[in-house]
């Protein structure tokens, strides 16, 4: 009886060493260290694109104020949030004067995609107070409100252009920009094609073509990991905003929604991250486009962080999730000299742009960084509060 005894405890003590173990190393990481690597991600994107006003060159010329540059300069905002570097912002500047602080194709844009790099020049009026950097965006708004409402008919919209919505409000203190952010955001989440959210299962359709009965071949539900993640830091975002001002019963009732598909997402998401601390393409069905993939594995790191310093998410339950994630981008996506690894190119799908492996290069770099330093940042500040 006392052998047995024995070998139990022995087992059950050799089961305690290994969690101990597996959490000292999900979590030992220090908040220098996460800067360091954001650093250097960072200073491969700027030595490789030394110009942020040249042009875009794949398969066709873009210019350089397109959404895979605006989410980049996303990114690059929350670096020179925990890292104030003056060259972050002479190289945002240099961009932003040459494209005149306006959306992609003007004022009377209205494709959210042109739209994206205005969070930007927002984010740089709020530092400087410099009408040039708001003129533009607020014509572009005041426009598009005149307009329809159903404009944002893929999930990547509501990344694209909420935030410059909700930051307008932020700034003015106008609630007209919030309320018609919340209309739009409304009618992509319930109506467009019967809704582009699964409230059920907590994650969003791509677009109107993956409502059901999309499926993947094992019957689960195809959910493509960076979809949701630019629904998640959207949401996020215009949180964050509505709470730096006092709130009326509209703004609270816009912010309960938002709150309750943030929780709802992020309980979705940690059920389905991989062992190894990424997630998937294809978030529910791991044998058709399963694997690493960084971008939308750095966005829900942006997410889960923040949620988490905000007291909205418990610590206890997501703190793990957000270092394995950490661990994962830093170990096996950075190569050493800062590019990115496991990015998906762009694409709609998690059949888009694959294999994605660690050597391929994605056919835009830019916005694979700038989902990168998302997440870093907001890591960064959850390891140092």
């Amino acid at each position: 009886m006392k052998k047995y005894l024995f070998l139990l405890l022995c087992m059950l003590s050799g089961l305690y060493t290994t969690a101990f173990a597996q959490d000292a190393v999900t979590s030992h990481v220090t908040a220098s260290e996460v800067l360091t690597t954001a650093r250097r991600v960072n200073n491969y994107f700027m030595a490789q694109v030394p110009d942020p006003t040249a042009p875009t060159i794949v398969r066709r010329e873009r210019s350089s104020n397109l959404w895979t540059r605006g989410v980049y300069y996303e990114g690059l905002m929350a670096l020179y949030g925990i890292d104030p570097n003056p060259a972050y912002l002479d190289y945002t500047d240099r961009w932003g004067d040459f494209h005149g602080w306006q959306p992609r194709g003007g004022d009377r844009a209205t494709n959210a995609d042109n739209q994206c790099c205005c969070q930007t020049y927002l984010d740089r009026y709020m530092q400087t107070a410099d009408s040039r950097r708001i003129d533009h965006v607020r014509a572009n708004l005041d426009f598009q409100m005149q307009t329809k409402i159903g404009w944002w008919t893929w999930v990547d919209a509501i990344q694209m252009a909420m935030p410059v919505y909700t930051k307008m409000y932020r700034i003015t203190g106008d609630q007209r920009y919030a309320d018609h952010a919340m209309k739009m955001y409304v009618w992509a989440r319930d109506t467009l094609a019967g809704g582009l959210f699964n409230e059920r299962e907590g994650l969003w359709w791509r677009d109107k073509d993956y409502v059901p009965p999309y499926h993947e071949p094992d019957g689960s539900n195809c959910y493509w990991s960076r979809g949701c993640g630019w629904a998640y830091v959207a949401i996020v975002k215009a949180l964050d905003d509505f709470s730096a001002r006092p709130m009326d019963k509209t703004l609270r009732r816009h912010y309960r929604l938002l709150l309750k598909d943030f929780q709802r997402m992020s309980l979705a998401l940690l059920k389905c991250q991989r062992d190894d601390g990424f997630w998937n393409p294809s978030l529910l069905c791991p044998g058709n486009y399963g694997g690493k993939e960084l971008t939308g594995t750095a966005l829900f790191l942006c997410g889960m962080s923040w949620g988490i310093r905000q007291g909205l998410l418990s610590a206890r339950r997501y703190r793990q999730a957000c270092d394995r994630a950490w661990a994962a981008m830093a170990t096996d996506g950075v190569h050493p000299d800062g590019f990115l690894g496991y990015v998906q190119g762009t694409g709609k799908e998690p059949a888009s742009a694959q294999p994605v492996t660690y050597e391929r290069h994605p056919d835009f770099e830019d916005f694979g960084t700038g989902c990168f330093l998302l997440g870093a940042a907001e890591y960064y500040l959850l390891l140092n509060r």
